[in-house]
């Protein structure tokens, strides 16, 4: 209805001009009337302008035929923004003003001479596409300080349907995106919700009989009503998804853009795409996250995750078309899940910053209903409280980004990650949100594949993820009821410390003031004091030797490799006479081969070392490893120069000395991002400095590998303190790598 109404007033308006444009005896060559903006693209709003140029060619005298043109049109009543220009003046206008160009290739002929405007046109979108890459980056730069002024149209309390994020302004630059033959943009996605925000646009006038483009609160029912809703939310829903499509179609294209400006302008010879194989099934191509030849979708069903995860990890994009195909092909994860999809998506929620977009891919190709249903219980759903930035799935994703700084400081990172994700899957309902989340945080870690006592870590999380804040804010600190009261809800010192982080990262996403300095000292001073009331000495992951029969024809000078098949990966075991630094040789072994490493044991019996590794890789050739060890071992294969860290990460290691957990060996604690050669590289440290690993656990929680070192000296028991903070530091040292 409001598309043939906005087409009935761009004719009403068309035919205005050209009776003013003839009346007065405009010529009929050398001159022409066009309109450009919202007026050039035919989308007059009830109370837009219109936007109009009087344009010549150089050397045609106009007289005083603008006036002329005006008047009639100013006695209409028409809102008039005009200019007088020569063919000349435009494109130097256009050169000067990035602004004026995009505006100029919406160019609309009304009346006059019609070659002359399509000479203009013609003209401009020349300029616009020889000029794109030169161009593109300060129009980017126009678009993010809009963006960063003005906020998202799919979060604000009081939504701009033109200028912010995922407005309008937003699509019509993608049009200009579109049409220096750079990069392409879904065309039937962008202008179905294009053309839908426009009827939002038109009717938000004819509600408020002005224009404006805000929507304010007490606007949303008469709009529901105007937009045939069923309420107030169903319309804001229907807006926000609006403006979350375009901003995301905004953000893909200008990724594409990015990548698009990095590449050489011209390489000579025919280009073949390039595919880097980044995991299982999965490529980067073009700055992309693919498919290779080899992926099998239909036999996958963890691939979906997979290529997110390697997206997200990579800050790169997930390519629609991929993440669209897996939705298709890829069968349903298995109730409960396997290992390697809790991990991924653990890693996947764990990646910063980069999450983002990636997410968005997944909202927006329906991929999320396949794995996580429950997740439509929030999108897009507005919060009740106008302290959050956010609507409830944004604000989820944000405490997500905001946890994920913070997994060093917890044991059970995935633990933190997956409550961060289903902290506030209870809202939407008539009961108080963290008592209907916790039910179905329990069903959904359940059918994740958590164990037991994660699941019930999980929903405890949930159930009482507003206590520290809301105990520290209304309650007197200092009064022991309130530690009771945080102690008796949580019960262990994990779990105050899981919720001290998850609270943190909440009140982080909601907004500043959430998270100022009043308020986190309380809730800090409050989880301290209930850490120190539980805190009876943190229990370390249990360490398990079994005996392994040794072959009876290993050499003292040979080793022992064998490699079972297991679900999802192979096991490993080696046996070697026990040394300084077998286990680094091991792990050396493994990284080299570029084989992950889920977890590993690792003991002495008797004169040998005995060590089993869970690796992610399906088909291990025993020959090979044993190939690789021999290499390292005789000095032809050197790992140190290979793995050694790049620096920079985001989050320092943390190594900490755990005095409490063993009377017989010194115990470390090493916490770090999980990467190829962090067991290697802590191994040979602790052999530089002569220190023997006993015994291990290594272990991959989500994105962050925390493994547990008994040291002791060669022959005297447990490191003195000031051996093990020298080599505390040491192995800090080692994994932080150049800065």
């Amino acid at each position: 209805m409001t598309a043939s109404e906005r087409a009935a007033r761009t004719a009403d308006a068309d035919a205005l001009c050209v009776t003013a444009y003839e009346g007065c005896g405009g010529p009929a060559s050398g001159a022409a009337l066009v309109a450009v903006g919202g007026y050039g693209r035919g989308e007059l709003a009830p109370y837009s302008d219109l936007d109009v140029v009087l344009v010549s060619d150089q050397g045609v005298d106009l007289g005083d035929l603008a006036e002329k043109v005006w008047y009639p049109l100013w006695d209409s009543g028409s809102r008039l923004d005009h200019s007088v220009r020569t063919m000349p003046e435009m494109l130097t206008a256009a050169a000067a003003d990035l602004r004026v160009a995009s505006g100029l290739l919406d160019v609309r002929h009304v009346a006059g001479d019609p070659n002359l405007t399509l000479r203009l046109r013609t003209t401009m979108l020349a300029e616009w596409r020889r000029g794109a890459r030169e161009r593109l980056p300060a129009l980017h730069d126009l678009v993010r300080a809009r963006h960063d002024l003005l906020g998202e149209l799919a979060h604000l309390s009081v939504p701009d349907v033109k200028e912010a994020e995922g407005g309008l302004r937003d699509a019509t630059v993608l049009r200009g995106l579109v049409a220096t033959w750079l990069v392409d943009v879904p065309h039937v996605d962008l202008e179905r919700s294009r053309r839908s925000l426009l009827d939002v646009r038109d009717l938000l006038h004819a509600t408020t009989g002005r224009a404006t483009d805000r929507i304010a609160p007490e606007v949303w029912p008469d709009l529901a009503e105007a937009l045939d809703l069923a309420d107030d939310l169903a319309a804001q829903v229907h807006v926000r998804d609006l403006g979350r499509r375009i901003a995301h179609l905004s953000r893909l294209a200008w990724r594409r853009v990015d990548a698009v400006l990095a590449r050489p302008v011209s390489v000579k010879g025919a280009r073949r795409p390039s595919l880097e194989p980044v995991a299982a099934g999965v490529a980067l191509s073009a700055g992309e996250i693919v498919l290779d030849r080899r992926a099998r979708p239909a036999e996958d069903p963890v691939l979906l995750l997979r290529a997110a995860t390697a997206a997200a990890e990579r800050d790169v994009v997930l390519a629609p078309a991929t993440a669209a195909r897996l939705v298709r092909e890829c069968p349903p994860l298995p109730d409960p899940w396997p290992d390697e999809a809790r991990q991924l998506l653990v890693r996947l929620l764990a990646s910063g910053r980069s999450l983002l977009a990636v997410w968005e891919t997944l909202e927006e190709t329906q991929a999320l209903s396949g794995f996580l249903p429950e997740w439509e219980r929030v999108r897009s759903l507005p919060h009740a409280s106008v302290i959050h930035r956010f609507t409830v799935d944004r604000h989820v994703i944000e405490t997500c980004i905001e946890a994920s700084s913070l997994i060093r400081s917890v044991a059970r990172p995935d633990v933190l990650m997956v409550a961060a994700l289903l902290h506030d899957i209870g809202k939407g309902g008539l009961t108080e949100h963290s008592v209907a989340g916790e039910p179905f945080a329990r069903g959904i870690a359940t059918r994740m594949g958590f164990a037991p006592d994660c699941v019930d870590l999980i929903s405890l999380l949930v159930r009482w993820h507003l206590l520290l804040a809301q105990s520290a804010t209304t309650r007197d600190p200092d009064d022991p009821a309130t530690v009771e009261l945080v102690t008796s809800r949580l019960g262990s010192v994990e779990a105050v410390a899981l919720l001290g982080a998850l609270t943190e990262a909440d009140a982080k996403a909601t907004s500043p003031k959430a998270w100022s300095s009043w308020r986190s000292g309380l809730i800090l001073d409050l989880a301290r004091r209930a850490h120190a009331a539980l805190d009876t000495g943190a229990a370390l992951p249990p360490i398990h030797s079994d005996d392994v029969p040794v072959p009876a024809d290993l050499r003292p000078d040979s080793v022992y490799i064998s490699v079972e098949p297991v679900p999802g990966g192979s096991r490993v075991t080696t046996i070697a006479i026990d040394r300084i630094g077998l286990l680094a040789d091991f792990a050396a072994m493994f990284a080299l081969q570029r084989t992950v490493v889920r977890a590993a044991r690792v003991w002495a019996q008797g004169e040998h070392g005995i060590s089993v590794w869970d690796v992610a890789d399906e088909d291990l050739d025993p020959a090979i490893l044993r190939q690789k060890y021999d290499a390292i071992v005789d000095g032809r294969l050197d790992p140190s120069a290979r793995l050694r860290p790049g620096g920079g990460g985001a989050l320092a290691p943390t190594v900490v000395v755990r005095p409490e957990a063993s009377d017989h060996a010194t115990v470390l604690e090493v916490r770090t991002a999980d990467r190829p050669g962090v067991v290697y590289l802590v191994c040979a440290t602790l052999a530089r400095l002569d220190v023997e690993v006993r015994s291990a656990h290594v272990d991959t929680l989500g994105p962050q590998a925390v493994d547990v070192f008994y040291v002791v000296e060669p022959s005297a028991g447990a490191l003195s303190e000031t051996r093990a903070a020298g080599a505390a530091h040491a192995v800090r040292e080692a994994l932080t790598g150049p800065g």
